[in-house]
């Protein structure tokens, strides 16, 4: 039986500190400003396991002169730096001597400040390493009675350093490697031995979020979704990870710093784990729990993703609407309204329906053109212009365009643009090729999602990366069973087992056959994975050979144009 204040295994929790390799490292400069020059000198010394494993010391030319008080802190000299490498030159040997090691630094925010500056100076990339701060970390372990100053001197004299620290910069850091060890030490009776745990340590965690890491105990160290629920069994929350105790147990560590996920955590009695074979089904599951509970600390729960179809209407001379429940021959889905109105407005313009909202009798019109029909955009059927039969061939082709059998409208809209560009028009001619563009993106996506929801059944297989594989039967966009077959099992009795066992499909009305969007695309993104392969399918995996696929290289010469045009209007 585990108690709150059980601590995690090393295996549980990631890098172990004594496997963990710093690089402590201090700087001394020209002042306390950072910018691109300015130091002095480098000193840093690598550590393992309590071993040194090597030491780096060089003094830098700083490119100006050293103020006097600076010069009779350190004892550096203008003389002494006169002949030394520019900093440009030390970068190079400094960061690979530091590469992959977790920096650690006496106010460190000074030190890496002028590190960042300088790399970003002097055109070297900052590789973002993990920080420890050894004045932050004394301040979360000793307190006031413990010593009266956190400054490098008095640490080192608390914890009988075996160098004194003298405001030179390798002495300084052998002196924070004796800080940082004794400081480790106490860290043990406070359950952080990983640097996972280390890192979730420096930021204030209140005794409540830390004594509820034992409400992880019982979770598995597989993948899978995880519940947080509060005092009425409510979900609070729901999120996926590939190790469900130590991800959860994280919550509890300090990782969580943003104020809402804390209050949830203050909030939460009880956490239910729900096992996954692989990342997969717990991204599916992770979709269906959101959808089913609407959990209050899920953001995307509370704006749930609505989408949105463009469709045509029935009556005598159709129009494109804008309509939330998709139904067959709905083009979608889009993410907003707006989108689906953009490319609503850009198909009607193309294949020459009408946009106004009027119910058209095909018997009696009577109404009025309007300003479009004047300009040449509508044939007003309006007013009896443009019969039923003269109207049909506009609604055949959108609804040629959507079921993937020609592209005739995108043709024309394409026209229509290199018509407005040969005639000097070119923003207007920009702005149509910008809305052509957002709908030929949407009809490929539709077709894309179509495609696969419209399969009965299909079975692949993804390489699990020991040997093995990872197993997804889909039934019409939907997950209907998942598995695995580990290194040295025979894949394909797995198969047969996982389709016997799967769930019941049955397609429903809808471009989708039923299928919520965000899953088939959950679904369609891990079958496209360099890698997967199809195992079987009731009936073949194809995109219509006339869809909006063949227009991909003109959307990639799109957005090489679009972002031409940013950068010439920011040097603008």
């Amino acid at each position: 039986m585990h108690s709150a204040h059980d601590q995690l295994a090393f295996d549980e929790l990631g890098t172990p500190l004594r496997e963990t390799t710093f690089v402590v490292v201090d700087l001394e400069t020209t002042g306390t400003r950072p910018g691109p020059d300015g130091i002095t000198e480098i000193g840093a010394v690598k550590v393992r396991g309590g071993e040194v494993l090597g030491e780096f010391a060089t003094l830098v030319n700083p490119g100006m002169p050293i103020p006097p008080q600076i010069v009779a802190l350190t004892g550096i000299t203008g003389a002494m730096v006169y002949d030394a490498p520019p900093v440009d030159e030390v970068l190079p040997a400094f960061l690979e001597f530091a590469a992959g090691a977790v920096l650690v630094a006496h106010n460190a925010p000074f030190d890496t400040g002028f590190l960042r500056a300088a790399c970003q100076g002097h055109g070297y990339a900052w590789p973002k390493p993990a920080v420890v701060c050894t004045v932050r970390l004394a301040r979360r372990v000793l307190s006031r009675q413990d010593t009266p100053s956190f400054r490098l001197s008095a640490l080192a004299a608390l914890f009988g350093a075996t160098t004194t620290p003298n405001h030179r910069a390798l002495d300084d850091a052998r002196a924070t490697v004796d800080v940082l060890h004794a400081l480790l030490e106490r860290l043990g009776p406070l359950g952080v031995h990983s640097l996972e745990e280390l890192l979730d340590f420096l930021p204030e965690v209140t005794p409540a979020q830390r004594g509820k890491r034992g409400l992880a105990a019982h979770l598995p160290e597989r993948p899978g979704v995880y519940l947080f629920r509060g005092p009425g069994d409510e979900v609070l929350y729901v999120g996926t990870a590939s190790n469900l105790r130590r991800r959860v147990r994280q919550y509890f560590t300090g990782s969580e710093s943003r104020g809402r996920i804390r209050e949830m955590v203050a909030l939460a009695q009880r956490v239910d784990g729900i096992e996954c074979s692989h990342a997969l089904e717990a991204q599916v599951r992770e979709l269906r729990l959101l959808a089913a509970h609407r959990p209050a600390y899920n953001r995307r729960s509370k704006n749930p993703r609505k989408s949105w179809w463009v469709a045509l209407t029935e009556e005598a001379f159709p129009r494109l609407s804008v309509v939330r429940l998709p139904k067959d021959g709905a083009l979608g889905p889009f993410g907003s309204q707006a989108m689906a109105r953009l490319a609503a407005d850009s198909l009607a313009g193309a294949a020459g329906l009408r946009t106004c909202t009027l119910r058209i009798s095909a018997k009696a019109p009577s109404g009025k053109p309007c300003a479009l029909a004047e300009l040449g955009r509508c044939a007003a059927p309006c007013a009896g212009h443009q019969s039923v039969t003269a109207y049909a061939p506009s609604v055949h082709a959108v609804t040629e365009l959507i079921a993937g059998r020609h592209t005739v409208p995108l043709d024309i809209a394409l026209h229509q643009v290199e018509e407005l560009a040969a005639g000097h028009h070119f923003e207007q001619a920009a702005r149509r090729r910008d809305e052509l563009a957002v709908l030929v993106r949407a009809i490929g996506k539709a077709h894309r999602l179509t495609a696969l929801a419209a399969i009965q059944e299909l079975v692949a297989a993804a390489p699990d990366g020991e040997g093995g594989w990872e197993f997804a039967v889909v039934r019409h966009g939907r997950l209907a069973s998942a598995g695995v077959a580990r290194r040295g099992v025979p894949p394909m009795p797995v198969v047969d087992a996982l389709v016997a066992s799967a769930e019941t499909v049955t397609a429903e009305a809808g471009p989708l056959y039923g299928a919520p969007e965000e899953e088939v695309g959950v679904l369609l993104r891990w079958l496209t994975r360099p890698g997967v392969r199809l195992v079987r399918t009731s009936s073949p995996w194809a995109e219509p050979a006339h869809g909006a696929g063949r227009w991909q290289r003109w959307l990639d010469r799109v957005a090489a144009a679009a972002a031409l045009e940013n950068v010439g209007q920011a040097l603008n």
